[in-house]
């Protein structure tokens, strides 16, 4: 027989799940009137021939690298969405958004399981679900793997807290299922087994029944989880950590992730001028390095001082430290200095050391009460506000690059996107003035190159759209997409013999747009 304590709160429960779902919907829906984006939607949905094959492209999404990344789970995800909704982007958004409720309802049921404090874990989950630092994961269709892995971790997690609770071989192979799809779902989460360590320190407290050898204790209970954390890895290194652009010095590449990595803790506290791309800085004040190193060093110094009296602080910090590391940019894989989606789990982290550390610093408990459910309330309000806004963003290209114009300094990914943007409008004046200015600031970008000699060449400008294109190929020499592009230059002009030879070469490199333009196969035997 339940008693009434109990009744109110599996009220408070269902409140808490029902507001956390309206909410998001409230934020979110709007996305679902929203189309593709000229970033790497092209590459996942709209020019993706993979999802486009139904349940005959389920055992290519095991075998194919695509974009550089391995994680057929995601592709599968799409392959059914496209089966509901076609070219529809409308449809895929929405997948997102359910994805992200998800994510967030087994957030609230993670820390609520674990702690029973029920406020505080509905705080987390909402702070999750509402930040704005979350929209890009959310409203950006290329970011499926972002939403997809997150839910799997969130998941994987409530698996293991269950496991803890009675351990059982079926319970284990659970956790170790839901791993795996993660995994599959994106390679971020190799970090997931180092959470679970921490977890079992606080707040499950699982180190203070054990007797014995505590390392011989977690190795023996997580081995299975590291080996396909480090088999992934490799696959990741392999695969992915390719420069798309200019390859950064590893020294300004350090001073960069250094700095990083205080700035994510500073957006999550108070998100300001959030946007799609942030431009790599070669040269950072070495005031700023110094400064965030020993910022960083106090940080983390004064939460392993108090470790065993402030669990909470110390698990927190390091579920930050241990899940940003795989993207802080050390091992180079874009052209930009950060990405709000990079917070997506690792900003769990630093909200429960705020969730549990502030009202350790307020003695009265009728202080407590008065004060911090109101704050509570009034601040996932005011990240609701800031989150719907920095939606609006997302509606459609030139509004999105524009708004990244707006909030950066020398932004030469912004004006190369804002310019493919204009070319898909026809509009190519305006676009070549946007890739004059890419060029400006980064000379040595291969990509704007071949977007500015496409866009030559459209104009009917062949010799001026070669001379880019040898430019893009020289920066660039295995750029399948820019010897395509000359290609079609070649085609134009009538050269039979080196339009063969670039259109075999970007078929060779992966990419087979000119050799099946005019029958290409046959005209270039």
């Amino acid at each position: 027989m339940l008693k009434k304590t109990d009744i109110n709160s599996q009220r408070q429960k269902l409140i808490v799940y029902i507001v956390l779902t309206l909410a998001t919907l409230a934020v979110y829906w709007q996305v679902t009137q929203y189309g593709f984006v000229n970033l790497d939607d092209g590459d996942y949905v709209r020019y993706n021939r993979l999802i486009r094959l139904g349940m005959k492209g389920i055992p290519l999404a095991f075998s194919t690298i695509y974009a550089q990344f391995w994680h057929p789970l995601t592709w599968i995800s799409l392959i059914f969405d496209y089966q509901l909704y076609g070219p529809n982007a409308g449809g895929y958004h929405f997948t997102n958004i359910i994805l992200h409720i998800l994510s967030t309802l087994l957030l609230f049921w993670l820390f609520n399981r674990m702690t029973g404090a029920i406020w505080k874990s509905a705080f987390i989950a909402g702070l999750f679900a509402l930040h704005p630092l979350r929209v890009e994961s959310v409203a950006w269709i290329s970011e499926r793997k972002d939403v997809l892995s997150g839910f799997f971790w969130m998941l994987t997690l409530c698996l293991y807290v269950y496991y803890t609770e009675k351990p059982a071989i079926k319970r284990y192979v659970l956790v170790l299922f839901s791993f795996v799809l993660a995994l599959m779902s994106k390679p971020m989460v190799v970090t997931l087994p180092f959470i679970m360590i921490l977890l079992d320190y606080w707040p499950l407290t699982r180190f203070q029944s054990q007797k014995g050898n505590l390392l011989l204790w977690q190795l023996k209970e997580k081995i299975l989880f590291f080996v396909l954390s480090a088999v992934f890895s490799i696959i990741t290194i392999y695969y992915q950590f390719k420069p798309s652009g200019e390859s950064f010095p590893l020294s300004s590449r350090i001073s960069n992730a250094l700095v990083t990595f205080i700035t994510y803790p500073i957006q999550i506290l108070w998100p300001h001028d959030l946007t799609i791309s942030y431009p790599f800085r070669f040269q950072i004040p070495l005031w700023q390095v110094f400064g965030t190193i020993l910022l960083s060093v106090i940080i983390s110094a004064a939460v392993i001082v108090m470790a065993k009296r402030l669990q909470y602080l110390f698990v927190g910090w390091m579920w930050y430290v241990i899940t940003i590391l795989p993207v802080i940019g050390i091992i180079q894989n874009g052209d930009y200095a950060m990405a709000d989606r990079y917070t997506y789990l690792p900003s769990v982290g630093i909200t429960v050391m705020l969730v549990w550390g502030l009202p350790s610093m307020i003695r009265s408990e009728e202080t407590r009460k008065r004060f911090l459910f109101p704050a509570g309330i009034a601040v996932l309000a005011i990240m609701s506000v800031l989150s719907w806004k920095q939606c609006v963003y997302w509606k459609n290209s030139m509004e999105l690059f524009n708004h990244a114009l707006r909030v950066t300094r020398n932004n030469f990914l912004a004006h190369n996107d804002l310019g493919l943007a204009l070319y898909e409008k026809g509009k190519m004046e305006e676009a070549i003035n946007h890739y004059n200015k890419a060029i400006l600031m980064a000379p040595r970008y291969a990509y704007a190159y071949n977007n500015r000699g496409t866009a030559y060449a459209q104009l009917g400008q062949y010799q001026s759209a070669l001379d880019d294109l040898n430019k893009a190929i020289h920066l660039k020499p295995d750029y399948a997409f820019a010897y395509n592009n000359r290609a079609m230059v070649y085609f134009y002009e009538g050269n039979k013999e080196l339009y063969c030879h670039d259109a075999r070469t970007a078929c060779t490199l992966g990419t087979c747009i000119a050799l099946e333009k005019a029958k290409g196969k046959e005209y270039c035997r």
